[in-house]
């Protein structure tokens, strides 16, 4: 009898032992393998692997350069730039609550729609919300507490003088880039060059470890400006209440080293705030000493009669009738604002006798004219570094008609920067040398061009002179304790190729002590119209307050005799001509 099949029996399947041997085979295989690729990741590839891993967080930050600084002469800073925050955001890992939009925007003062559209940018890893907050703003950000939002150190430019050096220092832009003046002029100095340095950041954009500096910053160059703090306080301040006062268009003064041809003031009005970005405009940001050219008037004048006396065709004493007043060139007239009668060519000057001027200039060959404004550097830039320097209007004598001549003897048909013309007057405190003019300081003595003898040098100093006197067109000029020379200006003004009725440029340049020149000043008022308008009335009292400003700071010693110290009455305002 057969045994029953026992249900509860266990099929028993086995595997070929040569099946098993191949299987465990491959996975020791396999395990070697793995074991080799990670000894070989570890070891030979393991520079790689740190890149690929770092390369989700390792980010390359820029690092600023440090602005150099501006100074003036005497080391009192004029442009200087400190450390502030810039808040930025990354689009891909902020989160932020409503509360915390709506505290964001009040802090910033950004509508908070615009917060929205910035932060929602999920192509980008860095957008600006605000650059350049101020301390407090920082720290109440950072109270926050929101995520994917940081700051970044940036560099604000200051100016401590304010607008009274604006027009000299300049300004930068919010990248700490130079815009105007001296800040653009010479940016490549002043900017450095910027550095970078390899971050790893968490994900939600902080930096959390520096891995490298890759190029350090490189700090720029301090410019130290020739001009003095003290003199331009005083020049500013000057300018900005005879403006107001004569209600003129705008205003311009250079101040001069008569020696050196260093500017130690330069000042225009209207100005602007350069830590004010809103009171940036187009026509407050114009240096008009420097880019601006006007027809000078009657401040040309010593010119012609330098190159006259030089080439022997006058001397000092030479007498020229000028009456009735008038004189005929062509079909034009020239006119004296009276008649003057006989006068030397000395007397000429003191005057301002248009007529008198005409007829020395006459007498001249053009191109002898012409080489006296050429060599004195009228027609091209003065060559300091500021940025759009005018040329000015000097056009070849081979073209000049008789007329243009004779109006170019007393400054009309010919224009010039009022820096051009106040380097022009270095040939007459240096006895006949024209000198380079020069925004930064000096360290070492300036060579210049000779251009007429010191003895044609001295006679038409003591021309200049005479014309502060009593009897001369500028009593006004007078600074009191200094002998002062110079020569005003009133020429119409041209407007849209026409000479404009009513409408005058008012000038004044001169220097002192006439003994050892030491500085040069030239002032120009555009449009007075408040009643008066005689370069005598208008440029010659500023310059004389200035002067008497600038020699007391500088400490020169009197050279005026007790006659000197008298402040002589004017008779009339025609005497205040030019």
């Amino acid at each position: 009898m057969l045994n029953p099949i026992n249900q509860n029996a266990t099929a028993q399947v086995s595997m070929p032992a040569g099946r098993a041997r191949v299987l465990l085979g491959l996975l020791i295989l396999g395990l070697i393998g793995l074991l080799m690729r990670a000894a070989y990741l570890q070891g030979m590839q393991n520079d790689f692997l740190q890149q690929e891993g770092e390369a989700r967080f390792s980010r390359i930050v820029e690092m600023s350069a440090d602005r150099g600084m501006i100074t003036d002469r005497n080391g009192e800073i004029l442009a200087i730039s400190s450390p502030v925050a810039s808040v930025y955001a990354d689009p891909q890992t902020i989160a932020i609550t409503p509360a915390q939009l709506n505290a964001l925007s009040e802090i910033l003062a950004i509508d908070k729609t615009e917060i929205e559209r910035r932060i929602n940018r999920q192509q980008s890893r860095f957008v600006y919300l605000k650059r350049q907050v101020v301390p407090e703003i920082a720290e109440q950000i950072l109270e926050l507490g929101i995520p994917g939002i940081a700051f970044e150190t940036e560099f604000k430019r200051y100016y401590p003088e304010g607008e009274g050096a604006a027009h000299v220092v300049g300004f930068t832009d919010i990248n700490d880039q130079g815009q105007e003046g001296v800040e653009r002029g010479w940016n490549a100095v002043l900017a450095g060059e910027m550095g970078s340095r390899r971050v790893i950041k968490d994900n939600k954009g902080r930096i959390i470890e520096d891995v490298e500096n890759i190029r350090a910053p490189k700090p720029g160059q301090d410019v130290v400006l020739s001009l003095d703090r003290r003199i331009q306080h005083v020049a500013h301040r000057e300018l900005k209440k005879a403006v107001t006062m004569h209600k003129a268009k705008a205003g311009s003064m250079v101040v001069l080293d008569a020696q050196t041809g260093e500017v130690l003031a330069l000042t225009n009005f209207p100005v602007y705030n350069p830590n004010s970005r809103s009171s940036i405009s187009g026509e407050r940001i114009r240096n008009r000493v420097l880019i601006d050219a006007f027809e000078p008037g009657s401040t040309l004048k010593p010119f012609p009669v330098a190159v006259a006396i030089e080439t022997g065709h006058v001397n000092p004493n030479t007498q020229l009738q000028t009456s009735p007043g008038t004189f005929k060139v062509g079909r034009s007239v020239i006119r004296d604002v009276r008649d003057k009668g006989v006068l030397s060519v000395s007397e000429i000057i003191q005057v301002s006798s248009n007529v008198g001027m005409v007829k020395i200039a006459l007498s001249l060959p053009s191109q002898t004219l012409w080489e006296i404004y050429n060599n004195v550097g009228f027609g091209m830039p003065v060559g300091t570094g500021y940025p759009g320097e005018a040329n000015g209007l000097l056009r070849p004598y081979n073209r000049w008609r008789t007329i243009e001549q004779a109006t170019m003897s007393f400054g009309h048909g010919i224009s010039v920067s009022l820096m051009q013309l106040a380097r022009a007057y270095t040939i007459f405190t240096t006895g006949g040398e024209l000198k380079p003019v020069t925004l930064e300081k000096q360290e070492f003595p300036v060579m210049g061009q000779r251009v007429i003898s010191s003895k044609t040098a001295l006679a038409v100093s003591q021309m200049l002179e005479m014309a502060t006197q009593t009897g001369g067109t500028a009593p006004l000029a007078r600074v009191n304790g200094y002998r002062v020379a110079g020569k005003t200006g009133t020429a119409h003004k041209l407007v849209d190729g026409k000479y404009a009725k009513n409408r005058y440029i008012s000038s004044f340049v001169g220097y002192a002590p006439v003994s050892k020149p030491r500085l040069i000043i030239a002032v120009m008022l555009d449009e007075p119209s408040a009643g008066k308008y005689f370069g005598g009335e208008v440029a010659a009292p500023v310059f004389s307050q200035v002067m008497a400003g600038a020699l007391r700071i500088l400490n020169v010693p009197h050279d005026a005799t007790a006659n000197n110290l008298v402040w002589f009455p004017v008779a009339s305002m025609e005497e205040h001509g030019g």
